[in-house]
Order: C-alpha cells, then sequence, then structure tokens
C-alpha cells in the first residue's frame, strides 16, 4: 500500500508505490516538509520559510517558522536590520557611525537615537546645546561656562585657544563668558542694568556712563550733577520747561548784566548788557570774568571761579574807598576844629622893663577886641591902635 499522505501527496504509483508529493512535501509518502518549508502547529500542512535571501543564510527555517539570520539582521524572516545597524540592502545591514555615544539608529537612514555623554548631531558627533567639546580627548563634552541670563548659553573653543567663549552676550554683558557689563551699563546684583545718566553724559567722552559697581554718572555735562546727573550744578537753574540747566542772572555793578548759558537742546550763548562791554574792563579782564560757555565742566568752573573773585574784587574796592573818604573827612574836621581852638585862645604877655609894664594881647579872630576892664584904674586909656596906657601919678605905663 502506498500510504500516502492525505494532505501532502497528490497520488500513489501503484507498481512502485512511490507517492507524489505536492510542493513543500517531502517523503515517500509525503508526510514531512521539503526544505524551505516548515509544519504548521495543529495540523500537518507545511507553510513556506519565506526566509530573506539578503538577511538569511539560507532559506532554511525550524519548526516555528524563524529564519537563520546574518549578522546586523534580524525578525523572524531576516528581513530587517537588529539594533546598532541599519540601512537594509542586497548584502547586510550596515553598522549605525555613533562614535561609541550610542547604540541604535534609525534603521532606514543611519541617524543615530538617543546619544549619550551630552552629543548630539547624526552620528553622535556634535556636542548638544550649553556644552562645548573638549580639547581633551577623555574629557568629551564640558558643560559651557555661559550664563542663559547673561548669553544664549552656548560655546565654543576657537582654533588655537584652550579656552571656550560664548557665542553671542545678551545686551549689556561683556566678556570671553558674557560675565561682564558692557559700557553703559552697571552691576546691579549680579545682573547688569543700564546707566541712568538722564541723557546728559555723551559716550564718546565717557565711554563708561557710570561706575560700573555702583552706577554713578561720570562726566555730566549741560551743567548737570549728582549721582544720575539730575541736579544742575552751583549758579545754575532748570528753566521752565524742566529739561535744560540755565545760568541764573547776575549783576554787576549800577546796571543789569544777563548771562546766560542755554543746555543740551538750545545754542549755547553767552549775552552782556552794553553797559558792561563799554566799560573800562579789558577784553582780557572780560574773558577772564566771564568765559564762553562751553560743554565742558572745566570751562564752566572756571567761569563761576572768575565771576566769584570778581564780586569779591568790586566789594573789596568799595569798602576800601568808603574808608579812606571816610577817614579823610575825619582828618579835614579834626583839623579845623583844631585851628578854631587855637584862634579862639586868648594869649597875654606882660612885660617888665625897669622904667615901664608892658602888656600885650594876640587875638586874631578878634584883632579890637575891648581890653579895658583888664586893669581898674581911672587912669587907664586905651590908645588908638590897641596898647592899654597904665597912667600913675608918677609913671606912664603901656601895654
Amino acid at each position: 500500500l502506498c500510504n500516502c499522505s492525505s494532505v501532502g501527496s497528490v497520488e500513489c504509483n501503484r507498481t512502485t508505490g512511490q507517492c507524489r508529493c505536492l510542493a513543500g512535501y517531502t517523503g515517500p509518502q509525503c508526510h514531512s516538509c521539503a526544505r524551505g518549508f516548515f509544519p504548521e502547529q495543529g495540523s500537518q500542512r507545511c507553510r513556506p520559510c519565506g526566509c530573506s535571501p539578503t538577511g538569511a543564510t539560507s532559506d532554511q527555517c525550524d519548526h516555528s517558522g524563524k529564519c537563520q539570520c546574518k549578522v546586523g539582521v534580524t525578525d523572524l524572516k531576516c528581513d530587517r536590520c537588529s539594533e546598532g545597524y541599519y540601512r537594509f540592502n542586497e548584502t547586510t545591514c550596515e553598522p549605525c557611525q555613533c562614535n561609541n555615544h550610542s547604540q541604535t539608529c534609525d534603521n532606514s537612514t543611519g541617524t543615530c537615537l538617543d546619544c549619550h555623554e551630552n552629543t548630539a548631531g547624526k552620528h553622535c558627533e556634535l556636542c548638544k546645546e550649553g556644552f562645548y567639546r573638549s580639547t581633551h580627548p577623555a574629557h568629551g563634552c564640558q558643560h559651557c561656562p555661559c550664563s542663559i541670563v547673561a548669553s544664549t548659553g552656548t560655546c565654543h573653543i576657537q582654533p588655537g585657544e584652550t579656552v571656550p567663549r560664548c557665542d553671542r552676550c545678551r545686551p549689556g554683558y561683556t566678556g570671553l563668558n558674557c560675565n561682564q557689563c558692557d559700557k553703559g551699563y552697571y552691576n546691579s546684583d549680579s545682573i547688569c542694568v543700564r546707566c541712568k545718566c538722564n541723557g546728559n553724559v555723551d559716550p564718546a567722552l565717557s565711554p563708561s556712563v557710570c561706575q560700573p559697581d555702583s552706577g554713578e554718572c561720570i562726566g555730566c555735562l549741560y551743567h548737570t550733577t549728582g549721582f544720575h546727573c539730575e541736579l544742575c550744578e552751583e549758579g545754575y537753574s532748570r528753566d521752565p520747561v524742566g529739561t535744560n540747566c540755565t545760568r541764573k542772572e547776575a549783576t554787576l555793578g549800577p546796571g543789569p548784566t544777563e548771562f546766560t548759558t542755554s543746555a543740551p537742546n538750545d545754542t549755547k550763548a553767552t549775552s552782556f548788557s552794553t553797559a558792561v562791554l563799554n566799560s573800562t574792563l579789558s577784553p582780557t579782564t572780560l574773558q577772564t570774568i566771564f568765559p564762553v560757555s562751553s560743554s565742558d565742566n572745566s570751562t564752566s568752573a572756571l567761569a563761576d571761579v572768575s565771576w566769584t573773585q570778581f564780586n569779591i574784587i568790586i566789594l573789596t574796592v568799595i569798602i576800601i574807598v568808603v574808608v579812606l573818604l571816610m577817614g579823610f573827612v575825619g582828618a579835614v574836621y579834626m583839623y579845623r576844629e583844631y585851628q578854631n581852638r587855637k584862634l579862639n585862645a586868648p594869649f597875654w604877655t606882660i612885660e617888665l622893663k625897669e622904667d615901664n609894664i608892658s602888656f600885650s594881647s594876640y587875638h586874631d579872630s578878634i584883632p579890637n577886641a575891648d581890653v579895658s576892664g583888664l586893669l581898674e584904674d581911672d587912669g587907664n586909656e586905651v590908645a588908638p591902635n590897641g596898647q592899654l596906657t597904665l597912667t600913675t601919678p608918677m609913671h606912664n605905663y603901656k601895654a
């Protein structure tokens, strides 16, 4: 008897007893699966292995239908690249190129997945954002010393350098690591804040604008002063608009003198009254007392000092002249009093001679003074020339 498999055979040769098997079956009775086929579980049917001719080492599979795959190939039929390999082609799968920073990659493009040790890139050949590749190969990617507050957080090493520098600093910061305040900014609790000078500092003249540690403005212009150049210098006041510092009005001598200096937004000029310009002051003195105004602080200081000195000199001269006049008047008055006292005082001279007695009197203010009562005697007579004559019975005495 042929005893052929009812599933795997077609017919039986009655003469030889050999069964004729269907495709995928083999054996005398067609009970076994041919090469490239495997028995289906729970039945006697043989199923084709379906192994990939590219990925499998052969067309044979085991009883479960799994094919024998080449290196880098996996799956049941060896038709897919295994982990760490990509690009399933006619020969085999290529290994992932991830520079030992990843074990997996996209099985079709080869892009590395899940790069380790702070790396990034298609093949994990770059450092991820915020890290830089150290010049020492063993150190790999190191964290950038760049704050995300002061910079973009990324950095790189220039050729020939060993220290990284930040790629781009944020406004107000500067330096290799963006850890310094830029010009026009100052450090306020480790944060760079813009200088507040009310527009009264020229960066061309004072590049730093303010002190980098305190924020105090440097080189206030337009006759301003103060921590933030918010005040006016001595001798200046805010204009009605409140934006400019204007020179206060000052007076010189009997006539008013105007001295006006405009601030940053006005044309700077100095005007004087005609009376002052026509005075006896020389041009040099005028230039010293009233220098032409400018935005320079040194010129402003010189003008203030000269003006003060001039007022002091004028006041001193006036005081000296008044004192001299008072002294002169007093001296004249004392001299005249002295003369009056001298002229009003009587002077008498008595001359005693052997034969007479003479009295003489001198009085300029009263040249014809009456001296008849000087000597009470009936015989006294006053001569016409003012001489007093004493008469006695025996002698005449002329005075």
